[in-house]
């Protein structure tokens, strides 16, 4: 599928042709990754957060959140927790942290691979190379970071880099060759996107070879510059890519299609655009993950990234039983095992 291929499917709003790409998509997905769905504990261990970001509620400059920093004992109980659910892996994520120390970290990534089942993914942000080569060495098999967009001008719009300028991308290739399996994705409807720039995205997912896609719409909180805003696109007369649910279903199907075996959630971020079924959407289309949380309700409100996130004052355990019953409603199946990329000889390509 070339690129304006891709395009052309972002653009698309009849809903008898858009049918035809859930239908393929979710027929990509069951060939290629199969019925289960794959439940990652998610634990978001710190809201501290040294940079500036212009879309999220966690940034350095919003002094009206409670910070945070989950201590190992209470890590190590939701990871507990994890275990006793039958969950494969746990997923740890933080804001950029600078008090996550390296040698803090790996201790408790041993503990988990020492104690328990499961596969140790994290997701912790920009960091140094010696930093995440001791992790790998610790056992941590994953690494999400998303690149969030492959616009460089669109990218420090709304991202300043640290004074390092640090590229993303670079980061995700270093992960590789470090032997994580990769996870990274796109915000969908960042001001000033265009078509043609989140079709470079897709692109690029297969160029990076991810194991793992996320993909969400863009929704900025109220107290950053973006949140605040009232005309924010600088995209030409109708190229501004809408950050609205329709579109994020796109992205992920168009990524199931371009990527046959990566993991791709449907995530919380669409619960949040629709709470009703939007997760369900989102697996129908492609997707083959969910990540319940895992963090203590204490702390949940204050990992606000966005407003109004989805399942915020849900035990770990109603979250659990929640999701489960969705997937079975869906005729899917609850995974029971780590979840790891699988990878076939010679991947068929996509039809459409």
């Amino acid at each position: 599928m070339d690129r304006q291929r891709i395009v052309d499917w972002l653009r698309e709003e009849r809903a008898e042709k858009l049918a035809l790409l859930w239908r393929e998509a979710d027929e990509t997905r069951q060939r290629h990754v199969g019925d289960e769905v794959h439940l990652r504990g998610l634990i978001e261990i710190s809201n501290r957060c040294c940079r500036e970001c212009h879309y999220c509620g966690l940034r350095a400059g919003n002094r009206g959140l409670r910070r945070y920093r989950m201590a190992e004992a209470e890590i190590m109980e939701c990871v507990a927790q994890a275990t006793a659910y039958g969950y494969g892996t746990v997923v740890m994520q933080s804001g950029e942290d600078e008090g996550i120390t390296a040698e803090w970290m790996a201790g408790i990534i041993r503990r988990i691979r020492r104690e328990t089942p499961l596969a140790v993914t994290l997701s912790l942000g920009e960091r140094a190379d010696d930093d995440l080569a001791a992790w790998r060495e610790a056992g941590a098999d994953r690494y999400l970071l998303r690149f969030e967009t492959s616009n460089e001008e669109l990218y420090e719009r709304i991202h300043p880099r640290r004074g390092d300028g640090c590229s993303r991308i670079e980061i995700l290739r270093r992960l590789a060759a470090m032997g994580y399996e990769i996870g990274s994705g796109v915000m969908v409807g960042i001001p000033g996107q265009t078509y043609e720039d989140l079709a470079r995205d897709i692109e690029l997912f297969r160029a990076l070879d991810l194991d793992m896609i996320g993909v969400g719409p863009f929704i900025p909180h109220p107290g950053t510059p973006l949140g605040g805003a009232v005309e924010r696109s600088v995209a030409p007369a109708g190229q501004q890519v809408p950050a609205d649910e329709l579109m994020t279903y796109k992205t992920i199907a168009l990524a199931r299609l371009l990527c046959p075996e990566a993991n791709i959630p449907s995530t919380t971020a669409l619960a949040t655009l629709n709470l009703a079924e939007g997760r369900e959407l989102g697996l129908s289309r492609g997707a083959n993950v969910v990540m319940p949380n895992l963090t203590p309700v204490a702390y949940r409100a204050d990992y606000e990234i966005y407003p109004a996130k989805a399942c915020i004052r849900e035990t770990a355990q109603q979250c659990q039983s929640c999701l489960s019953r969705r997937i079975v409603a869906l005729g899917r199946k609850v995974g029971t095992d780590k979840g790891g990329r699988r990878r076939a000889v010679s991947p068929a390509a996509p039809i459409l």
